[in-house]
């Protein structure tokens, strides 16, 4: 699944929307610090109020909410597991009876809870659903209507909660004139919050792919490895985050901690290239081989062995492959910092080129090519401020 994919399905999580069914929803509840089930609920999705159906419809766009590698991560199943998730949810999905369908949730249920005691009380909640995407938009010349022809794809979404404390309160009775204190006995679930969760299976352009699952992370660069291959059971994962820092790591071994940012800028642009020229087909990844083409192109002469010995000895894989779109900082915006005792700067990679770091009067400073005049508060900076 790439972004458009994940939007889609997201811009689709609303009440009231033909192009999305939710058939059912089945809530299990977990009291903390145990490993048993202590009460669940199946009913149809239709028949909850319509305020419930927006809570619920809001957690679960929050829950796909966030970059891919970062918050969201495709996962390949792996081949061999004991109970495979990928089996329970694939009974899940084809099963013609909503008790069949409650038992394989509360297997992965079990799962989830197996040897992991919360330290909130939890609420897991499964809807079972189907996402209609029609195969071409509408034509306003057609009599035929867009929607003549549709992808249908059923899918399973998980959703984990956890629960608060509810407030103590002070009342003022206008009836009886007097103040009085409350207290709620009752949790409430926050579902504002998501702490994890699953949408199975993986659907690309209209296509359900039952080989993978779409794993949401609770925050960024923080993915759950437990969820991921004892819950899920997932192959290994490498967050952005992660594969930004091998990428870092090579070029550290291969020409040094010292860089020059237009050399840098160089790197960044080529690779920002790739990613554009690719931007609809599979996401580009990058081997020892390309690493070592993108820093001769931007001026560092390298040789292949150096760059593959590098990728062996941080990732003991020399064949080991990095995503393009995780090493490239937001390339148009300014994502890049510069940190220094008496200034933070932030820039674009396309414009670390203009940024040189000089001698002046024996001192290292930090020169910045602009094309206009320079403003401090409302007032423009004159070139006789620093020496001309």
């Amino acid at each position: 699944m790439d972004k458009k994919d994940i939007a889609g399905i997201r811009r689709q999580l609303k009440v009231e929307n033909d192009l999305l069914k939710i058939s059912n929803i089945f809530n299990v509840y977990i009291m903390k610090e145990s490993t048993e089930i202590y009460h669940h609920q199946s009913q149809p999705f239709e028949l909850l109020d319509k305020d419930q159906q927006e809570l619920f419809m809001n957690n679960f766009k929050k829950l796909l909410t966030g970059q891919l590698d970062e918050k969201l991560f495709e996962l390949k199943f792996q081949r061999e597991a004991e109970d495979h998730s990928q089996l329970i949810l694939h009974k899940g999905l084809l099963s013609n009876h909503v008790d069949d369908w409650k038992d394989q949730m509360l297997l992965m249920t079990e799962k989830i809870i197996k040897d992991h005691p919360y330290e909130t009380d939890v609420v897991i909640s499964f809807i079972r659903a189907e996402y209609m995407k029609p195969t071409r938009r509408r034509s306003e010349e057609s009599e035929e209507s867009g929607r003549d022809a549709v992808y249908s794809n059923p899918f399973i979404l998980c959703s984990i909660n956890k629960t608060e404390e509810p407030k103590k309160e002070i009342q003022f009775d206008y009836v009886e004139k007097e103040f009085k204190y409350k207290i709620e006995v009752d949790p409430i679930i926050d579902l504002k919050n998501p702490m994890t969760g699953f949408l199975f299976p993986a659907i690309t352009e209209g296509t359900s792919d039952v080989n993978h699952v779409l794993y949401a992370a609770g925050k960024a660069n923080e993915p759950d490895y437990r969820f991921i291959e004892d819950v899920l059971n997932g192959e290994e994962i490498m967050t952005a985050k992660e594969d930004k820092a091998v990428f870092e790591e090579v070029i550290r071994d291969v020409v040094g901690d010292q860089l020059n940012p237009s050399t840098l800028a160089s790197v960044y642009g080529e690779i920002n290239r790739v990613v554009e020229e690719n931007e609809e087909d599979e996401p580009p990844k990058l081997d020892y081989r390309d690493v070592e083409r993108v820093l001769n192109q931007s001026g560092e002469q390298v040789e292949g062995e150096k760059v593959k010995h590098a990728f062996q000895q941080i990732t003991d894989n020399e064949g080991y492959e990095l995503k393009a779109s995780s090493i490239v900082p937001k390339y148009k915006s300014k994502s890049i910092k510069i940190n220094t005792k008496v200034a933070n700067i932030s820039i674009s990679p396309q414009d670390l080129e203009y940024v040189r770091q000089v001698n002046y009067k024996g001192k290292r400073c930090i020169m910045i090519e602009i094309e206009e005049d320079a403003e401090i508060e409302g007032f423009k900076m004159l070139p006789e401020a620093f020496g001309e």
